[in-house]
């Protein structure tokens, strides 16, 4: 079963929507696991470590750091990058589609832009 693990600038709305749709959802966030302020090479690591994929609205770190370690023949988690404009609706959506159709060994090293 694929677990999650928010970002700690991932909208709150969108993880109690995507809990509401669906009550069997393992997600926790960065605040819940006191990593609150902690940079992203120690978030990407522990969403590794954890084996939860990392879901995020920071388009402009996250996936630099996340390439820097490929680049350096480290594993990435698998990543779901959310535009911070799209509608929490679709980006629930989008997530329930993931979490309903793939399963955690095809979402490993993977990067995903929302929408898909």
């Amino acid at each position: 079963m694929i677990r999650f693990l928010a970002d700690e600038n991932f909208n709150n709305h969108i993880i109690r929507g995507l809990r509401l749709r669906n009550n069997q959802i393992d997600i926790v966030r960065i605040q819940d696991i006191g990593l609150s302020g902690a940079d992203d090479p120690t978030i990407l690591d522990y969403a590794l470590k954890a084996d939860r994929v990392l879901l995020t609205q920071d388009l402009e770190t996250i996936p630099k750091f996340a390439y820097e370690r490929v680049e350096a023949g480290l594993n990435i988690p698998a990543i779901i990058l959310a535009k911070k404009d799209l509608l929490i609706a679709q980006v629930i959506d989008e997530i329930l589609m993931i979490f309903d159709c793939c399963n955690e060994f095809e979402l490993k090293g993977k990067i995903f832009y929302l929408p898909i």
